[in-house]
């Protein structure tokens, strides 16, 4: 099955290295993308009402980008991304969130979680 890869791209008003922590830190995630998260042995689990999903750090450079797998999808190319771009006239903030989806009607849905997600991200950050 080949799978879809998509990329979002969401401006942000804060700074990058607040920005960051709520990207890669358990405190920062819980802010935002789960009601909890804890790390033990390098491996995140995010909680939810009622249930808990287990993550990896693939890759990462501070303040730049990080790389999340889900334990569930270990060996296969899918993920999802955070990365902060800068542009070099304006100095805006952009976050990019790259994921996959197994079908179009997945990836729509994705897109609408993201959308929703980002949202709370900005409510945290206070923007």
């Amino acid at each position: 099955m080949s799978l879809i890869k998509y990329s979002l791209e969401y401006p942000i008003r804060t700074s990058i290295s607040f920005l960051y922590k709520r990207l890669s830190t358990p405190s920062g995630l819980s802010e935002w993308f789960a009601d909890n998260v804890n790390i033990k042995d390098n491996v995140l689990t995010f909680y939810w009402e009622g249930s808990e999903e287990q993550a990896i750090v693939l890759k990462q450079e501070k303040e730049k980008f990080i790389r999340y797998q889900w334990l569930e999808d270990e060996g296969e190319e899918k993920y999802f991304e955070f990365s902060i771009q800068i542009d070099d006239m304006t100095k805006d903030i952009a976050l990019i969130v790259t994921d996959f989806a197994e079908d179009e009607e997945d990836k729509e849905e994705g897109i609408l979680l993201w959308n929703k997600e980002i949202g709370n991200l900005k409510n945290a950050l206070g923007i």
